[in-house]
């Protein structure tokens, strides 16, 4: 079955997150860390983590290093991008995959032409339009609104937000937690990647109307 066409409860989830050097004048923005945390079919935790520095040929903005507090000196013996490919490849290859303002985890991996990764879910496109009256749709204010931080936090001790772990575990559980609750586990992937306001404020009436009459949405 084409993964647009499953039931997003039958599919393996793998939550990606990239941190830059930031872009100074004439300066490229490169990946200096990267996170991947999957959700197995059924499974209620994440599990399989995977996080590291990536060697850039730009130097860290003060201002990056002042969000993610990577340095360059944590960079000094971190692999390349291209050296990680087997690792990301055999993480996100066949599984549905979860980032927020996922605009950024495409960029840097076009570094990987034709490699082939989706669908994706954005996490910020899903908190809109499921959460429209939460004025501030950030991955940690949407942690936050759903109840799922201390989640995070359990899962990845020691770390912080802007951390590329602790960004990609909270993407996951933040899937998680508004498809559960909206109700949305047997809409298929491609369900799920159109949804907006609209549909989703149509979706809760169907849900009250078919519970006011007692059956099951």
């Amino acid at each position: 079955m084409n993964l647009l066409d499953a039931p997003v409860r039958d599919v393996a989830w793998a939550a990606i997150d990239f941190e830059g050097t930031g872009a100074d004048p004439g300066q490229s923005d490169e990946a200096v860390q990267v996170g991947i945390a999957i959700l197995a079919p059924g499974r209620q935790e994440p599990e399989n983590f995977f996080r590291s520095f990536v060697r850039a040929d730009s130097r860290v903005t003060r201002a990056a290093t002042a969000v993610h507090r990577i340095t360059d000196r944590d960079l000094e013996n971190a692999p390349s991008l291209p050296l990680l490919w087997p690792e990301i490849r055999s993480r996100l290859s066949g599984a549905l995959v979860i980032a927020h303002g996922a605009g950024t985890e495409k960029r840097f991996l076009r570094a990987f032409p034709m490699h082939g990764f989706g669908p994706w879910i954005d996490t910020l496109a899903l908190a809109r339009a499921v959460l429209p009256a939460l004025g501030d749709h950030s991955l940690s204010s949407v942690a936050a609104e759903v109840g799922v931080v201390d989640g995070i936090r359990s899962a990845c001790p020691g770390l912080d937000w802007h951390d590329a772990l602790f960004d990609a575990v909270a993407s996951l559980l933040v899937a998680q937690r508004i498809i559960a609750r909206s109700g949305l586990r047997d809409f298929a992937v491609a369900q799920i990647n159109n949804l907006d306001a609209a549909a989703c404020t149509k979706h809760r009436a169907m849900k009250a109307l078919a519970r006011d009459a007692g059956l099951d949405a």
